[in-house]
């Protein structure tokens, strides 16, 4: 019989990442689960444990804060004894106009979502060139192939991220270490409650994790999920500027 997997996942109670692990966990898969919070990693756990995962451990971790990543990646790494995928599935959206009265509101999205971001994915594409393969995802945004004015700043810490992973995936490229960077486009989750919702371009956090999945399999670099925001962004992207200033987007 094939050994399990062994699943590392950085922010562990977002709702695509739960999603994603319950696929894992029906493979009879290993995971480490880490996030902020004890109740509901408790929770995830639990159920991952219903479905099937030969075993299950959580890890609270405020994973935002960088400082001491790389301690407590070799301590999730050693408790796994050895990683085999990494999901990094943390982040926060921020409100723009908060931000822009708010500095301090500002940069503490920054450092979450790009600058710890960046750090995590580093100390983990480091571990898996050390055992010679292996798989990172991390989830970007549709948010960061360009600059809008209601959400510029959180866009462009995912479009850092976005060209970070690429050179990431440049650097691996022909070896049996894989990155993959995710690009969701609008989802059904708590970090987009606050957001009116309705309509064909909403996905479910179950269909982003079944691409997320199908993408690991295959070895992709990139994916926009679901599968037509890759034309949506295309357009957006070679929107001529002065129309594209005329759009309230």
């Amino acid at each position: 019989m094939a050994e399990a997997t062994r699943i590392l996942i950085l922010g562990a109670t977002s709702a695509i990442a739960e999603r994603w692990a319950r696929l894992r966990a029906a493979r009879g898969d290993r995971l480490l689960l880490a996030a902020r919070d004890p109740a509901k990693l408790a929770i995830v756990a639990d159920d991952l444990r219903a479905r099937g995962a030969s075993e299950v451990l959580t890890a609270e971790s405020d994973l935002g804060d960088a400082d001491g990543a790389a301690e407590r990646f070799s301590a999730f790494a050693d408790r796994l004894g050895g990683v085999d995928i990494v999901l990094l599935a943390y982040g926060v959206l921020g409100d723009q106009a908060d931000m822009q009265a708010n500095t301090d509101h500002l940069r503490a999205m920054l450092d979450t979502n790009f600058t710890s971001a960046v750090i995590w994915s580093e100390l983990a594409a480091g571990h898996l060139e050390q055992a010679g393969s292996g798989t990172l995802a991390v989830i970007a945004s549709v948010a960061g192939d360009r600059g809008r004015r209601t959400n510029y700043a959180y866009g462009a810490t995912k479009a850092g991220l976005s060209v970070y992973l690429e050179g990431l995936a440049h650097r691996f490229a022909g070896t049996p270490v894989s990155v993959l960077c995710v690009k969701p486009g609008f989802v059904d989750t708590p970090m987009t409650a606050h957001v009116a919702k309705g309509g064909p371009l909403w996905a479910t956090p179950d269909m982003v994790a079944a691409d997320i999945d199908r993408a690991i399999a295959r070895r992709r670099t990139v994916i926009y999920t679901p599968w037509f925001w890759r034309l949506i962004m295309l357009i957006i992207r070679h929107l001529p500027r002065p129309i594209f200033n005329r759009l309230n987007i």
